[in-house]
């Protein structure tokens, strides 16, 4: 299996995806990491419509798509996971996944949350579980579209809200 992207994105399947990291990425399968979507019909079938015919979609539960990782079910494809959250992500990694670089790319403002970079909006436990997932040697960039600049999240969290940012080697 290869991970050709991991990535953080609260719209899941959108535009920017299809249009912009499908279109410059081999990716064989997106696989949505949502407990919510993965018991959306009507959800599912929107992201299935906006993607390829060529790409297949998997939308599964967190504790699912992280068994199914784990158990390397996708070992002769190219994935793209998409998850909503850092935790998502931190649960994943903290059962085996191994993954070496985390994409943030939409975490929109909600209530509660601080704006860290144009497009990411960040609370506490967000910052803890990107803490967490740095703190095992991952890097975390930022960037709506692969051809954009990288944006170190962890040197912004660090400036901007004085978190302290270690890595574990």
């Amino acid at each position: 299996m290869a991970i050709i992207l991991i990535r953080v994105d609260d719209r899941l399947v959108h535009g920017q995806i299809v249009q912009g990291w499908l279109k410059t990425l081999d990716v064989d399968v997106v696989l949505v990491v949502s407990d919510l979507a993965a018991n959306n019909k009507i959800q599912q079938t929107l992201m299935e419509l906006a993607l390829p015919s060529s790409i297949r979609l998997d939308i599964k539960t967190l504790k699912d798509a992280t068994t199914s990782l784990i158990n390397r079910e996708y070992d002769k494809e190219n994935i793209m996971i998409l998850a909503a959250y850092p935790s998502e992500v931190l649960y994943m990694i903290e059962k085996g996944l191994e993954i070496t670089s985390l994409n943030i790319g939409g975490m929109h403002f909600i209530n509660g949350r601080k704006q860290l970079a144009e497009n990411v909006c960040v609370n506490n436990e967000d910052i803890e579980n990107l803490r967490q997932i740095y703190s095992k040697g991952i890097e975390i960039e930022s960037r709506v579209l692969p051809n954009d600049d990288k944006l170190n999240i962890m040197d912004i969290l660090e400036k901007e809200y004085q978190t302290v940012c270690k890595v574990d080697k």
